[in-house]
C-alpha cells in the first residue's frame, strides 16, 4: 500500500489530496479567509446562557455566534474558569499548574446557568466547523493535538487509543506517560504511538507543554474574542494525523510549503525527508497525478464503479441516502445471490471511501442490494467496518436492519465537501456531465463488454461527435490506450444525431453489444 499526498497551492487558497495506490481518498481545502478551524483554542466571553437548551451562546468572532452545551463543559469547569481569571489578572504566572489547585468537577447534570454568567471570560475550543447556518460548536474541555500525544489541561487521567489492542504494549505506554507526564496534565495517547520509545513520546509531550505556556502568555493583553492557539497549519494537521511509513511521496508546487513540509518531517521521521518533492513541471499538478480526473468522477450524484455497478448518492438536511444499484450487471455468478454479493461488497469499498473524500457526517443510510443469505449479509457487515477502519472520524456503524439498510453515522466537524462536476450543454442548454465523467462510464462499459461478451468481431462505438474527438484525439489517444489494453481496436463513428451524452456499442453488423 503506498500514499502519497499531493499538495496545491493557490493565490488564494491550498489543496491537500490524499492519495492510497493512486485512488484519491481525501481531498482537503485551506483558505486564506477561513478563520475558524477545528482545533483552534478562543479567548471569548459568554454571551447568553440559554436555560432552555442548556447551552450559553458565545462570541469568538464569527459571524454568527458560538454554541456552547452543558455537556461539552467538561468536568473540570470550575477550575479552568478560576485559572482564567487569575492568569488575566497577573494573579497566576506559573503556567506549568504543577502548583495550581484543581477545583471540584461540576455536576454531570447540572443546569447552565448555575455554572456560567453571561460576561463570563472563558477559553473554548473550536470542535465543530460553522455548517449550514449554524455557528461554530465549542467545548470548553481543552485539548492540544501533537503527533503521538494529547495533552490536557487540569486532569490527571492516562487515556491509550483503543485502536491498540496489544495489553502488553498498553501497559508500556501507560507507564512511560506516567513517568514523564507533569503535574495538572492528563495525557491521551494516539494510535500512531504504538512501538515508540521513551525519548520520542517525551520530544513530543515537551513540545505540547510549551504550546500551553506560549498560549497562557497570550492571555493577559489579548482582547475578547481572540484567537490564542491556532491549530498547526493544513498540511501540518494532515501529516500529524495520517503520515506513516506506506507514504511513498509528498509532492507541492510551492516552496514555502516544501521547506516547512521538510522540516517537519525532520523532527518526527528524519528517514522519510527525502519522499518530500518540489513539483515544477508546467503540466499542474493534479493534472499530473490525474486528480482532476477523478475529482470530476467522484463528486457526482452517480458515482460508477467496476462491473457496471454505480451508487446514487442523495443529501438532504437531515441525513445522507446512498443507494447501490448493480446497473447491467450480469457475471458468470451462478445465482441472483453472489451477482448481489458481489456488487455489495464492491459498493462497500466505495462508500467507504465516498464518506471520506465528501467529509459526509451525520447519519448515513445505505441500501444495498438485498440477499437472502444471513451470512453474506454479516460477511457484508464485517467487510463495511474493516474499509472503514482507516476513517479518522469517529463513526459506528449497525447491522443490517430487517429492510437490508444499514446506517452509518459518522463525525460531522466541518462543512461537507461540494464540487460542481457539471457542465453547460453545448446542445440543448442546460447542464450535463462533464466530458470525463462520460467518458469513464463508456470505458467501465467497454471493459465489461471485454471481460463478458463471447462477440470476437470488431466493435464499433457510436457517439456525440465531440465526445468521438476526444476519445481519438492526439498520438497516444484513449482509443490506442484500449487497443494496447485489450488489443483490439474500437471504431469510434460519430453520430450526429446523438444527444451530447448518448452513446452505443454495436457490432461491426450494427447489432447492439
Amino acid at each position: 500500500m503506498n500514499k502519497e499526498l499531493i499538495i496545491r497551492s493557490g493565490s488564494s487558497d491550498v489543496d491537500f489530496a490524499l492519495l492510497k495506490n493512486g485512488k484519491l481518498i481525501e481531498l482537503h481545502k485551506e483558505e486564506d479567509t477561513n478563520n475558524i478551524a477545528v482545533g483552534d483554542i478562543m479567548l471569548a466571553k459568554i454571551h447568553k446562557p440559554v436555560q432552555g437548551l442548556n447551552a450559553a451562546f458565545v462570541n469568538v468572532g464569527y459571524e454568527k455566534e458560538a454554541f456552547l452545551h452543558y455537556h461539552d463543559l467538561g468536568p473540570q469547569l470550575t477550575t479552568l474558569l478560576k485559572f482564567v481569571k487569575d492568569v488575566s489578572t497577573g494573579k497566576q504566572k506559573d503556567f506549568s499548574l504543577k502548583d495550581f489547585k484543581i477545583e471540584s468537577d461540576i455536576n454531570k447534570n447540572g443546569s447552565i446557568l448555575e455554572v456560567l454568567k453571561p460576561g463570563q471570560p472563558i477559553l473554548v475550543q473550536i470542535v465543530k466547523e460553522p455548517i449550514s447556518t449554524k455557528g461554530p460548536r465549542l467545548s470548553s474541555e481543552l485539548s492540544i493535538a501533537g503527533r503521538y500525544l494529547v495533552l490536557v489541561p487540569f486532569s490527571e487521567r492516562i487515556s491509550i487509543s483503543q485502536k491498540i489492542e496489544d495489553k502488553a504494549e498498553k501497559d508500556r505506554l501507560k507507564r512511560i506517560v506516567q513517568s514523564i507526564k507533569p503535574k495538572g496534565f492528563g495525557v491521551i495517547v494516539r494510535t500512531v504511538a504504538q512501538g515508540k520509545k521513551v525519548a520520542e513520546l517525551d520530544k513530543d509531550l515537551q513540545n505540547l507543554v510549551n504550546r500551553w505556556i506560549l498560549m497562557c502568555k497570550k492571555i493577559p493583553r489579548a482582547n475578547y474574542p481572540s484567537k490564542v492557539l491556532s491549530e498547526v497549519n493544513k498540511a501540518g494537521a494532515i501529516l500529524r494525523d495520517v503520515f506513516n511509513e506506506s507514504f511513498s511521496g509528498i509532492h507541492t508546487n510551492d516552496d514555502t510549503l516544501y521547506d516547512q513540509i521538510r522540516e517537519y518531517l525532520y523532527e518526527i521521521a528524519p528517514d522519510k525527508v527525502n519522499i518530500v518533492k518540489l513539483y515544477q513541471s508546467s503540466v499542474p499538478i493534479f493534472e499530473r497525478f490525474h486528480i482532476e480526473r477523478q475529482i470530476k468522477t467522484s463528486f457526482g450524484r452517480t458515482v460508477s464503479m467496476s462491473k457496471g455497478a454505480y451508487l446514487v448518492i442523495e443529501h438532504t438536511e437531515a441525513l445522507h441516502v446512498i443507494d447501490v444499484n448493480s446497473g447491467n450487471h450480469s457475471n458468470k455468478a451462478t445465482n441472483q445471490e453472489n451477482t448481489a454479493y458481489e456488487v455489495n461488497l464492491i459498493a462497500a469499498s466505495e462508500i467507504a471511501r465516498q464518506l471520506r473524500l465528501r467529509d459526509m457526517g451525520g447519519i448515513i443510510v445505505v441500501d444495498f442490494i438485498d440477499m437472502n443469505n444471513g451470512e453474506n449479509r454479516q460477511k457484508l457487515y464485517e467487510f463495511l467496518r474493516e474499509e472503514m477502519k482507516d476513517d479518522r472520524a469517529k463513526h459506528k456503524i449497525l447491522p443490517p436492519s430487517k429492510f437490508g439498510l444499514i446506517q452509518i453515522t459518522r463525525q460531522r466537524v466541518r462543512p461537507e465537501l461540494h464540487i460542481k462536476t457539471r457542465e453547460e450543454n453545448p446542445n440543448q442548454g442546460g447542464e450535463i456531465e462533464a466530458p470525463i465523467v462520460i467518458i469513464d462510464k463508456i470505458t467501465t462499459e467497454l471493459e465489461k463488454i471485454m471481460s463478458e461478451s463471447t462477440y470476437k468481431g470488431r466493435i464499433c462505438l457510436n457517439a456525440h461527435p465531440f465526445i468521438a474527438a476526444y476519445l481519438t484525439n492526439g498520438f497516444l489517444s484513449i482509443r490506442v490506450k484500449w487497443f494496447l489494453k485489450y488489443k483490439r481496436w474500437i471504431r469510434i463513428l460519430p453520430r450526429d444525431a446523438y444527444t451530447y451524452l448518448e452513446y452505443r456499442f454495436k457490432t461491426n453488423e450494427g447489432t447492439p453489444l
